[in-house]
């Protein structure tokens, strides 16, 4: 919860209570169910007077740190807006124009790369790109950007054009194609929106004096490092310990016990935005770790479920990175993953 330009310049502390916690102190004290704005005023101040112990204040960040969370969490949402314009647009063109999702299938982040938005503004419909010369291809790719491979690609694209594919009547056509420029124009500017906050990020992000810790772990690059800084804050008085920080990620279990029945499960209630960059992050160390993917490998062979194992690797690694963080320690494989009895003895012989 960011605080308020006032807050921050008074320099207060806040406390977050929870609506149904304060609900039932006000029950402790009246059964009428009556409210004001007064009363509840009063109800909050004795929560705290009585029990402030069980309740922390919100996080004290850097500035540098809330700079930080804003770009990081501007930059994830754009993305996650180039992704959904992007699904927009290839069902669209699975509509009408399915050699447009042949031609970009090979290519990496296909709708979102320059060279196929930009051909798609150069041929809006099937007809178009199948009258489309060599020429015109090529040029559409050097206005894209691309500056290798351009005439085999455009030979291979033309081949693809002029295929036989299903087409839809010619005034259907051209009416889906305006459809197309026009929802291409929204996947543009959210292209260029996520291209402009990830520079942002990488010119800010160095500058804290926690990027050199988050960047020395395996999986973390600045963009991934900066989205975990952004939901952890740099406030070291934030979490009591190791276990408060897996909590609030989500990668710690919960036990719900009732008689003789017990169950362990996920947790449902967490940060989210954190919850997904850890995800990625443990999905990452696989290959820039031998000790984070032997430690994966055996879990699996416990009997754990892909997503199950990968939890519990996000789950060590979030409490490596809490103890790094807290210690101003850079991240070491040999004591993070150390290597277990057989595997020495195997290793010696």
């Amino acid at each position: 919860m960011p605080r308020t330009a006032s807050e921050v310049a008074a320099r207060r502390k806040v406390f977050a209570i929870n609506p149904m916690a304060a609900a039932r102190y006000r029950d402790r004290h009246s059964v009428s169910r009556k409210k004001s704005d007064p009363g509840d005023a009063l109800v909050l101040a004795n929560i705290l007077r009585t029990d402030m112990h069980a309740h922390r204040s919100l996080p004290d960040d850097s500035d540098l740190g809330r700079a930080i969370t804003v770009l990081a969490r501007a930059q994830q949402d754009s993305l996650w807006n180039r992704q959904q314009l992007a699904n927009q647009l290839r069902s669209l063109l699975r509509e009408y124009y399915p050699a447009a999702l042949a031609a970009f299938a090979t290519w990496t982040n296909g709708l979102c790369r320059p060279e196929a938005r930009e051909l798609l503004k150069t041929a809006p419909t099937p007809t178009w790109a199948a009258c489309l010369t060599r020429t015109q291809i090529q040029a559409a790719l050097k206005r894209a950007g691309r500056q290798r491979g351009i005439e085999a690609e455009a030979e291979r694209l033309r081949d693809v054009f002029r295929a036989e594919w299903a087409h839809q009547p010619s005034l259907v056509e051209d009416a889906l194609g305006k459809q197309m420029l026009a929802l291409l124009i929204q996947l543009d500017a959210a292209c260029t929106a996520a291209d402009q906050l990830a520079e942002a990020v990488e010119e800010v992000f160095p500058q804290h004096p926690d990027a050199e810790i988050l960047l020395s772990f395996p999986g973390l690059g600045i963009q991934l490092a900066a989205r975990v800084l952004a939901e952890i804050g740099d406030d070291r008085g934030r979490f009591a310990d190791a276990r408060g920080l897996k909590a609030y990620a989500g990668s710690s279990p919960i036990t719900r016990a009732s008689g003789k029945k017990s169950a362990i499960t996920r947790r449902w209630v967490k940060n989210d935005r954190l919850n997904h960059a850890g995800s990625l992050r443990a999905f990452a160390s696989l290959r820039a770790s031998t000790g984070a993917n032997a430690h994966y490998r055996r879990r699996r062979e416990q009997g754990d479920w892909h997503a199950a194992a990968q939890r519990n690797l996000f789950n060590r690694m979030i409490g490596q990175l809490y103890h790094c963080l807290q210690h101003r320690r850079r991240f070491d494989e040999s004591l993070a993953f150390p290597a277990s009895p057989e595997a020495t003895e195997a290793a010696a012989a």
